[in-house]
């Protein structure tokens, strides 16, 4: 027997198999004994009739039906002598047989790849800094009272605090006059986010009764399906008769109300801002954390390129996609399988490669889950919930606990063995559209 193992690349392989006569001429003649055990030909019983005559009859094609049967089974035996670990279904790309010669096949089967994972460590990061300031609270503030506001009927325009009930008509577009077109009674609330400045600017004393103009401009770029961009620009003239005014009176930011928006924790300002100021912070550090991590993944795998293997990455985008359809179906929603499938996938192969490269990292570094992890964790949450350390010890081994500890021990050490830096947000911001650009 002679055989060889090809790498087509770092997640699949062909093995070329080569089988002399003598080592599959008993192989062969027990196949071709349990095909000729079902032909019935006519003065004899079934499976009865003599070899030769079959022979006759049907030539070698008893003997190249055996001959596939056979390659599978040598494959699989060699796969297993060897350790060669195929995943997936193989594929027999190449057979050929010539009866009392030999057998030659080659079969393409995918592996999880060898890795040697390497530059994880003493990379330099830039992020972000976001860091609360008093305007984020004061927005945090605001929306708070102006859900608690209430409107008053006013006769005019003085500032940017007013809801106006409107009859909104469009009446040009991209310079062409619009005819007979009807008029939409809708609410503008000056106060809203996105807000055109010139709704704001050209409402500006305006009263009951009376009309401004404003201009719509909408820019968007069109992507083709040879991947070619192309940019639309198109601009809507409209015009705005005030049938009411609404003022929005906030209410006073006094003990009673600092109460209800604390939940009864607080009476004084300066304790609700500084709560604020924690809850975002938060929020912030979260995201400065998930940044991270995104990025030190993205820069591991960039150093560490590689083939994930197809069988991997299908069977992640066959959850991604049962998942979305499933959410789909329960929002009653379109769900487009095909267009679901493109857009995951690039997801779906990072997710295969990056399970591979840290699970390479953590062998490397001896990153594992010690019972004293789960001790650790069990006796912190032990306080918080009432439960026995033990009944927390026991739902972790049995749920995924486990690998959300290892997965922290990972990237602690990942974030401890590089260099993180942290930039002005507004620099940062600038920075990243300008490569953007580029």
């Amino acid at each position: 027997m002679e055989f060889n193992v090809v790498d087509l690349n770092s997640s699949e392989k062909e093995v070329e198999i080569k089988l002399q006569y003598d080592e599959i001429k008993k192989e062969i003649e027990e196949e071709v004994k349990k095909q000729t055990k079902k032909i019935q030909i006519p003065g004899f019983r079934k499976g009865k009739a003599p070899l030769s005559m079959l022979k006759k009859m049907y030539g070698d094609a008893f003997e190249y039906e055996a001959s596939e049967k056979i390659a599978n089974s040598f494959f699989w035996k060699i796969a297993d002598e060897n350790q060669l670990k195929p995943i997936g279904q193989p594929t027999m790309t190449d057979l050929k047989f010539e009866p009392e010669k030999d057998l030659s096949f080659k079969v393409k089967f995918e592996t999880v790849p060898v890795l040697n994972v390497k530059d994880y460590t003493n990379l330099t990061l830039e992020i972000p800094e976001w860091i609360v300031n008093e305007t984020e609270i004061q927005k945090e503030i605001d929306y708070f009272l102006k859900t608690n506001n209430k409107l008053e009927d006013a006769e005019q325009i003085t500032d940017n605090q007013f809801v106006i009930d409107a009859e909104v008509l469009l009446i040009e577009k991209n310079g062409e006059k619009i005819p007979d077109v009807k008029p939409e009674k809708m609410q503008i609330d000056l106060t809203a986010d996105g807000i055109s400045k010139e709704i704001i600017t050209n409402s500006k004393n305006k009263k009951v009764g009376e009309s401004f103009n404003f201009v719509f401009k909408d820019e968007h770029t069109h992507k083709h399906d040879d991947g070619t961009e192309e940019v639309h620009k198109e601009e809507y003239h409209y015009d705005v008769k005030i049938l009411g005014l609404k003022k929005i009176i906030y209410p006073e930011l006094n003990e009673e109300m600092i109460k209800k928006m604390s939940r009864n924790k607080f009476t004084a300002e300066a304790d609700l801002r500084e709560d604020i100021r924690k809850d975002l912070q938060s929020y912030y550090d979260n995201q400065t954390e998930e940044m991270i991590r995104f990025k030190l993944i993205n820069e591991i795998l960039k150093n560490n390129e590689f083939i994930p293997p197809r069988t991997l990455v299908n069977n992640i985008l066959d959850e991604y996609l049962k998942k979305e359809e499933e959410h789909a179906k329960k929002s009653k929603y379109p769900f487009n399988k095909e267009e679901a499938r493109k857009r995951m996938e690039k997801s779906a192969e990072t997710e295969v490669k990056w399970y591979l490269v840290k699970n390479e990292i953590q062998k490397a570094e001896n990153i594992s889950l010690t019972d004293q992890d789960l001790n650790d964790l069990a006796e912190s949450e032990s306080v918080k919930t009432g439960l026995s350390v033990e009944k927390l010890i026991s739902y972790y081994k049995s749920s995924n606990q486990g690998e959300r500890i290892l997965d922290k021990k990972l990237f602690d050490f990942l974030k401890s063995s590089n260099t993180i830096v942290k930039v002005d947000a507004e620099k940062f911001k600038s920075k990243q559209e300008v490569t953007n650009e580029k």
